[in-house]
């Protein structure tokens, strides 16, 4: 997709201030498109000209309604979310509220608008209950991230509304990541710039996970605004697994200091998330990947040294 389709439209953005949502402002701008970035609180983050920013606390009902009214959206990306694992057993409630109830608010409100065609990012963490067998979550997210999917497949159903589901694996790139490659690589700055010595803690060497890059993730969201069918649910994924040991063979590649790491666990094997025919509906659409793993990493080192007001490695 060449992001032609997307040239004057209105993209309204949830959770514009996040990780994915800074990257997603600044494509769909790039792209032409009358981008509506949404966040909670004004000062945040700053996305300079010609982004039309909304405060809005999608929990609230009302307030959500009369954001819709006003935009009227010809497409929607929903990123906002709580993603926290750890924080869903602190608040199980506020984590169902905030990923159930605020996708059902805008789903809702966005009844006005029937040619709009949303995009909802969930996730790989969700619970898929066995048929017959007592519910059994790993953790609240999970339960949460499944009911989310479960009431927006519902609001297609019910009222036809245009409503695509992307699953994404581990997005790595440049940004407020608290995923691995970016814990790990401010880590090395750290061994850069102080002489830390203290051993980067990781598990099995051997563990693999599927990364993708924040920005390919983009594009495919994108994609599915303008290409995907409604009530499909797609993995967006590189389909290549990596092991935590190839991670930081690279990054420790990458810098001159002395970086040391603790491995602690036992290998795992593959997460799954990374097979190749799961890519294939969205290839289907004409997207793949197009950065490399290797140029993902140096991305997210220089924006480590950047922010640590260190340019150079």
């Amino acid at each position: 997709m060449d992001g032609a389709e997307l040239t004057g439209k209105k993209v309204l953005i949830t959770g514009a201030s996040g990780f994915t949502g800074r990257h997603a402002v600044t494509y769909f701008q790039g792209a032409g498109a009358d981008v509506v970035a949404v966040v909670r609180r004004p000062d945040v983050y700053s996305f300079g000209k010609n982004v039309d920013v909304y405060v809005c606390d999608l929990n609230n009902k009302e307030q959500v309604r009369e954001l819709i009214q006003e935009i009227e959206p010809d497409y929607v990306l929903h990123l906002a979310g709580k993603n926290s694992v750890p924080d869903s057993w602190a608040d199980p409630l506020l984590v169902l509220e905030t990923n159930v109830m605020a996708v059902l608010y805008l789903l809702d409100a966005l009844r006005i608008c029937p040619k709009a065609r949303t995009v909802i990012v969930g996730s790989r963490l969700k619970y898929t209950p066995e048929p017959g067998r007592i519910p059994q979550p790993p953790h609240p997210y999970s339960l949460s991230k499944a009911l989310e999917e479960m009431v927006s497949l519902s609001w297609k159903s019910l009222f036809g509304q245009q409503i695509m589901l992307a699953e994404p694996g581990n997005l790595i790139g440049a940004g407020p990541s608290t995923g691995i490659c970016s814990l790990l690589a401010r880590h090395v700055v750290a061994c850069e710039q102080t002489g830390k010595t203290e051993a980067f803690r990781l598990s099995g060497r051997d563990n693999t996970r599927d990364f993708l890059d924040v920005r390919d993730a983009v594009r495919a969201y994108a994609t599915l605004l303008v290409h995907g069918t409604s009530g499909t649910v797609y993995p967006v994924v590189s389909g290549v697994e990596r092991s935590l040991g190839e991670i930081a063979d690279l990054l420790i590649s990458m810098t001159e200091a002395k970086v040391s790491i603790r491995w602690d666990g036992t290998s795992s094997g593959p997460d799954g998330a990374g097979k190749q025919e799961e890519m294939s509906e969205l290839r289907k659409l004409g997207w793949q990947p197009q950065i490399s793993f290797e140029a993902s990493l140096r991305d997210i080192l220089s924006d480590v040294r950047t922010q640590q007001g260190r340019t150079t490695g």
